[in-house]
């Protein structure tokens, strides 16, 4: 089933998609809810961004032939850092591109959503865990990131 966030007459409500329609569900989609019928116009409501997290956690650096576009290797553990919640924008929403950049690119990233608190989790459990997926947008000041040598100005400006 496909979910979805949006806003209609200045109401933010879950819903699921189908066929160009939503309908309207209430309750909690990670846990008890219901579904009613799919009468929504797609084209009639806002699409908001389909989570709204407490924290963004990104790994880098685990494509190979984007790492040798950079000219630096995959590393053997994965690099992880963080994006800030202000970093998620909804659906034709503008990315802001901050005046002390001059190098801003973007990056289409599968994103994995979590549906339930966890820590040190199995491998073999991971999946128990996840919600679903969705796409993301990674946008990055390149010029930041390379001169600081870290990553978060250059990833975490709000709507990146």
């Amino acid at each position: 089933m496909k979910f979805l966030r949006y806003e209609q007459e200045g109401i933010i409500n879950w819903g699921w998609y189908f066929e160009d329609r939503i309908g309207k569900i209430e309750g909690n989609i990670f846990g008890d809810y219901r579904r009613f019928e799919s009468n929504i116009l797609i084209q009639d409501v806002k699409l908001l961004p389909p989570v709204k997290p407490s924290k963004i956690i990104c790994i880098g650096r685990n494509y190979a032939s984007h790492a040798a576009e950079h000219q630096v290797e995959v590393p053997e553990i994965p690099l992880i850092f963080l994006k800030p919640p202000s970093a998620i924008i909804g659906d034709h929403d503008r990315i802001v591109l901050p005046p002390q950049s001059k190098l801003v690119e973007h990056e289409a990233e599968l994103g994995v959503v979590i549906g339930k608190r966890g820590r040190w989790i199995d491998p073999d459990d991971a999946e128990d865990f996840i919600f679903g997926y969705t796409i993301a947008n990674d946008v990055t000041a390149r010029d930041l990131q390379r001169s600081d040598g870290q990553w978060t100005r250059g990833k975490g400006f709000d709507t990146f």
